[in-house]
């Protein structure tokens, strides 16, 4: 049976690297599968990578892409037996919406991987429609420079302290971002007197 499923982390917890790893297990088996990325992340040259050195060839998704008309093109020219997307924190909430058509209607599972919050601690729409409407949901972990799980995330800039206001959206990788648990991420962003 078919279902959603949404894999959500903070920074560099190994999305990308599972959703490597599961694209290659359906493949492996002579499956296809559709691999998306959004199209405005271009620091990959429109592939999937990780940082362990693994990538992929991925078609893109914009805000305006049907990805439900795109899925049932590609799975009507050549089975599709799974899909696979990175960056789902980037996804509308119609094309959430159009994912869970996918599974509904097409009986193609499909597997989202992104981060839940952005570095003020909110959710992404993207990430906010998943956790509402997926069948399943998987936290994967990394830890804070203290050994707690990390949750949070901050955004440094270039002076390199944590920065409290400015686009929800902005690029970047460990030069930009630092994983943090709950404690370290209110003390950075000013919000908690450190202890």
């Amino acid at each position: 049976m078919a279902k959603l499923y949404f894999y959500y982390s903070t920074m560099n917890a190994g999305k990308s690297t599972s959703l490597l790893q599961s694209s290659h297990n359906y493949r492996e088996r002579g499956m296809r599968t559709l691999v998306y990325t959004a199209e405005f992340d271009q620091r990959g040259g429109g592939k999937v990578h990780s940082r362990i050195g693994l990538s992929s060839e991925a078609l893109h998704f914009a805000p305006g892409s049907d990805l439900f008309r795109e899925i049932d093109t590609e799975h009507s020219g050549q089975a599709v037996s799974c899909v696979l997307l990175d960056e789902a924190q980037f996804l509308t909430r119609e094309q959430v919406e159009q994912l869970a058509m996918v599974v509904d209607q097409l009986s193609i599972p499909v597997l989202c991987y992104g981060l839940r919050t952005d570095f003020r601690g909110e959710l992404f729409d993207g990430s906010a429609r998943l956790l509402a409407l997926a069948d399943e949901l998987t936290e994967l972990k990394t830890i804070c420079h203290c050994g707690r799980k990390a949750t949070m995330v901050v955004r440094v800039g270039s002076d390199g302290l944590p920065e409290r206001e400015g686009e929800q959206v902005e690029i970047g990788g460990n030069e930009r971002y630092d994983s943090l648990c709950r404690r370290h991420y209110f003390e950075a962003s000013g919000r908690r007197r450190p202890s």
